[in-house]
């Protein structure tokens, strides 16, 4: 890309491959060999595509791998670069890439493209329905991003150096660039960067986005470091070797350069400042680098005896390093005309770090447990820890608005931790959550057994609260249950809903077993008074209507059904007569028999026929009843208004005879099962409720079955009447039990 107007920049040097990704001869060939495939691999299938910004999705990629080369990326991970772009291009992409690549390179372009997405996404939202600045889509972006880095941490260099890229690529085409998008490489893309100490990559992402964002101050400032660029350069380059002849005349071996100029830094200094372009200080500004921390002071003394020194302009980021980890000394100084001019003072290693950052030691994710050019696994862990804590300090940062947090002002973040798993894992929690807490989001069993927890280290109680980026160990026993404590609001040991949740699941978990004991013990009890200790108990459960044994346990153990019940069920009932022969009777429209036979129904013209009542709709007196011939067991009566009998009537009207009820149908003692059919509210202790109204009115409940769909329990009684008016009073009562929406007979 050319050079930006004005920017005064030094073309960053690109490091040694084999330092860049710092794998021994055998690692570094398999790394060559991976990239290769992945470019082949990627090339048919990106070719010919385009990005949503218009650029050649494979020239992108290309570009990516080579700003991941120079930003110290490894062999695999500019192979990644090729493979992320292919996962909207195959079916299966996971188990695709996973087969010719392997596991590590399938997870991380998964991981990758699920980024791209939700931040497409954002920025949709951001461009259609909220300004484009607003906290609310920075806070969610840069969540969803910590959130994706803490799996797979290269997914931060493939993200930076793609968005390095596509901002590369509108400067090239002269595109217009979305304001949602430039937006997003300013707030989120570059302040990552910063936070992990990648310099080269931070200042072009803020120019390149602030040109985009305001191209009329862009140019201002562009033209003004032009005006006097030749007289400016030849300035510095005289300071330069004036300055680094001293320090070689007193014994330090220094190598000096012109430090680079960005525009955006620049504009930030004279609007914070409120200055004037002139009087901008490090306009004119000089890196020396020297090889050990006491040559960085012995240089200050040097160049503060040389030059006069600023004193306010004075900082020393080696004693006190920035929070990023940088470190330099800086200071401002004037020259025999006055002029201002800025010397950064570091070593090599601190200089690399400044350039590079955390990419130094990027290659820990591919070493595994043996580590590459010297970096053990242990070193890989520490080097894992540095940088997300510098990720969780990002996020606090964020959190505390800019300019002190006035009245009114709202933290980005201030309902969410995050904190570090021993194995580098972070886990989000509430604000004010505890080590209790982080157990039962690692999982249900480690908070149920949870008994003491260290914080990065130190043994602490259960109910302290945690803090960003610290890591927590949980001590646990093989076997145990929670504390009701920790249900004690006063006592501070859960803030997770999540978590309360499962201690309450715990305790109820444990009172449901005492209650099923309670039931089986019994149930057990009633078969073996009855006999019936034979009797297979999923089997009795099914008979009552419940799916299995423990679920009639339960609720005979909380007394929602009764022992009556089942003993009811238990108990054969009379003999039934044998079927007689088939025969059709022909109707008497005129004759009715004086005296009801045992059945209590009355069939025209006859006084002692078999009857049966029907099991469609089980009628009782006083019920309009019909009755139709069956086919070797005699008459079954149906209610009139049973829609089975309707159908029969159509179907073989000459079957269906007058029956009528008889005087000893309602007599004490002659009883007629009916379904009641109930819909309420499920609730606990619904079902004993519903039962004492039927004992209450002295009516047998003889079988119950219920469902429960979507907190609507849905129940069918059947209980023993001899009056069928008498139940419609009992139904009202039904309806007055607390939740029930409807009490029919059916």
């Amino acid at each position: 890309m050319k050079s930006l107007p004005g920017a005064e920049r030094s073309q960053p040097a690109s490091l040694p491959l084999a330092a860049a990704t710092a794998l021994d001869p055998a690692d570094a060939e398999e790394g060559h060999d991976a990239l290769g495939r992945a470019r082949a691999f990627a090339e048919p299938l990106l070719a010919g595509e385009q990005l949503d910004t218009g650029e050649n999705t494979l020239a992108h990629a290309d570009a990516v791998a080579g700003i991941l080369q120079a930003m110290g990326g490894s062999l695999a991970m500019q192979a990644a670069s090729y493979l992320v772009y292919t996962c909207d291009h195959l079916n299966k992409p996971q188990e695709v890439i996973a087969k010719a690549f392997g596991e590590n390179f399938a997870a991380l372009a998964m991981e990758t493209t699920k980024l791209v997405r939700v931040q497409r996404q954002a920025r949709a939202a951001a461009s259609t329905a909220q300004l484009v600045d607003d906290p609310a889509v920075q806070t969610e972006n840069v969540r969803k991003m910590l959130l994706a880095f803490s799996r797979d941490l290269r997914v931060v260099m493939l993200r930076l150096a793609s968005r390095l890229q596509t901002l590369r690529h509108f400067a090239a085409s002269k595109q217009p660039v979305a304001p949602s998008l430039a937006r997003e490489s300013l707030t989120v893309f570059a302040p990552l960067a910063n936070r992990l100490g990648i310099w080269q990559v931070k200042w072009e992402l803020e120019d390149l986005a602030f040109r985009f964002l305001e191209p009329a101050t862009y140019k201002q400032i562009a033209n003004l470091l032009d005006e006097k660029r030749a007289e400016r350069e030849s300035y510095v380059d005289q300071l330069r070797q004036a300055l680094q002849t001293d320090l070689h005349e007193h014994g330090i071996e220094a190598v000096v350069q012109g430090r680079p100029k960005h525009i955006y830094s620049i504009v930030r200094k004279m609007r914070g400042k409120s200055l004037d372009f002139d009087q901008v200080l490090d306009v004119r500004a000089l890196r020396v680098i020297v090889p050990t921390a006491a040559d960085c002071y012995a240089a200050l003394a040097l160049a503060h005896a040389r030059f006069t020194p600023l004193a306010q302009e004075f900082d020393d980021y080696i004693a006190k390093p920035k929070p990023n980890g940088y470190q330099s000394l800086h200071t401002v100084v004037r020259d025999g005309a006055n002029r201002p001019i800025e010397i950064q003072i570091r070593t090599q290693a601190m200089h690399d770090h400044a350039e590079h950052g955390v990419a130094a030691h990027w290659a820990y994710k591919e070493a595994g447990t043996k580590g590459y050019g010297g970096v053990q696994a242990s070193s890989a862990y520490d080097a894992k820890i540095a940088v997300l804590r510098q990720l969780l300090a990002w996020q606090s940062e964020l959190a505390t608005p800019a300019g002190g947090g006035g009245q009114g002002a709202k933290g980005l973040f201030e309902d969410r931790i995050y904190v570090l798993t021993p194995e580098a894992a972070v886990v989000e929690l509430p604000q004010g959550a505890t080590p209790v807490d982080f157990a039962y989001s690692v999982h249900t069993s480690l908070g149920n057994r949870c008994r003491g927890a260290k914080v990065d280290g130190a043994m602490v109680p259960l109910n302290t609260s945690l803090k960003n980026g610290q890591t927590i160990e949980i001590t646990a026993v093989r076997e145990g249950g929670p504390s009701r404590d920790w249900l004690n609001p006063e006592l501070g040991y859960l803030a997770s809903p999540r978590a309360k949740a499962k201690v309450r699941a715990w305790f109820n978990a444990q009172l449901l077993h005492e209650t099923v004991a309670k039931g089986r013990e019994a149930v057990e009890k009633l078969l073996q008074r009855e006999g019936k200790t034979a009797l297979k108990l999923d089997d009795l459960a099914v008979q009552l209507g419940y799916k299995a044994a423990e679920d009639l346990f339960e609720v005979v153990g909380k007394d929602e059904l009764s022992l009556r019940t089942i003993e009811a069920m238990l108990r054969p009932a009379p003999a039934a007569l044998p079927p007689d022969e088939f025969f059709l009777l022909k109707k008497n429209q005129n004759q009715l028999a004086q005296t009801a036979p045992k059945g209590g129904v009355l069939v025209v013209g006859m006084d002692s026929l078999l009857t049966q009542m029907a099991k469609c709709c089980k009628p009782a007196p006083p019920d309009a009843i019909g009755g139709f011939v069956t086919r070797g067991k005699g008459v079954s009566i149906h209610r009139v208004d049973c829609a089975n009998f309707r159908e029969l009537q159509t179907r073989s009207g000459e079957r269906v005879i007058e029956v009528a009820w008889g005087q000893g149908a309602s007599v004490q003692g002659a009883v007629y099962p009916v379904d009641v059919a109930v819909e309420a509210s499920d609730r606990q202790g619904l079902l004993r409720d519903i039962s004492e109204v039927f004992t209450k009115e002295k009516m047998n409940v003889t079988g119950v079955q219920t469902q429960s769909v979507k907190e609507t329990a849905w129940m069918t009684f059947t209980v023993q009447v001899s009056d069928s008016a008498k139940l419609a009073q009992v139904l009202g009562s039904v309806r007055d039990v607390k939740g029930v929406r409807s009490a029919r007979r059916r």
